[in-house]
Formats: C-alpha cells, structure tokens, sequence
C-alpha cells in the first residue's frame, strides 16, 4: 500500500452558478461518503463572494484516490457548466494511472494545470485525529 495523497482543486464558479453549485457539492460530498469508506477527509469549500471553490481531499492511499476517481469521476459532468477548473495540486506519488485519470477530470472540467509535488520530508499522525480534544 502506498503513502497518503492529498489533492486541492481550485475552480472558478461560473456566474450565476453558486446556488446550484452549493446544491451540487453537498450531493457530491454525501455521495462520497456513502461510497467510499477510506478517504480520510472530502471537503467542499465555497469563498464568500461566490466566485471560488476549493476541494481537499486526503486519501490513505493510491489505491483509495484511484477508486475515488472511478466511483466519483462520472459525477463530475454534472458540474461542467458549474465551474471552472483551474489548478489541481496533487501532494504525494499519483503514479501513472490516477496521474491520466486527474488530467482527464482537469480537461473536462476546463483544462486546469495539474501540479504534482512528490515528499521531500515529513509524517502523518492520522491515527491521532480522532483523540485529539
């Protein structure tokens, strides 16, 4: 099993969009939850001007975040005239596989940059989450 990856996408909310949108994400997360159990957090961000949103995600593994973009990837057409996406930073080793299938959900929805940024240092304490007051 591979190291923890986290992903944050950036996307323009396209105007007149952000009622919609808010709705869309809210099912997105629910369905997400309900169909996946390992990822450790998937969050949906919306700035107060209604002009940005945000998406983290952390997954424990490679093989989460591909069975992510396999169980959550035909939902993102529905946000094709919702947003548009520019930047998708990716912080750890994708490999080849989620790499193509991160590139194909950035064309989709607006041809955002896609950065990937491999571990130079660091650790993970997931296990502290749930303890921490």
């Amino acid at each position: 099993m591979s190291e923890p990856i986290t992903c944050i996408d950036f996307s323009a909310i396209r105007p007149g969009k952000f009622d919609e949108l808010n709705k869309r994400v809210k099912e997105l997360a629910a369905f997400v939850d309900t169909n996946e159990a390992a990822p450790f957090a998937y969050n949906v961000y919306l700035d107060e001007e209604g002009a940005r949103m945000t998406v983290l995600q952390v997954h424990p593994s490679l093989e989460s975040f591909e069975l992510h973009m396999e169980i959550a990837g035909p939902e993102f057409q529905k946000f094709q005239d919702l947003v548009d996406l520019k930047q998708i930073d990716v912080y750890g080793e994708p490999g080849d596989r989620l790499t193509a299938l991160l590139r194909q959900k950035a064309e989709l929805l607006g041809g955002a940059k896609l950065t990937i940024q491999t571990p130079a240092a660091g650790f993970y304490r997931f296990s502290m989450m749930t303890s921490v007051p």
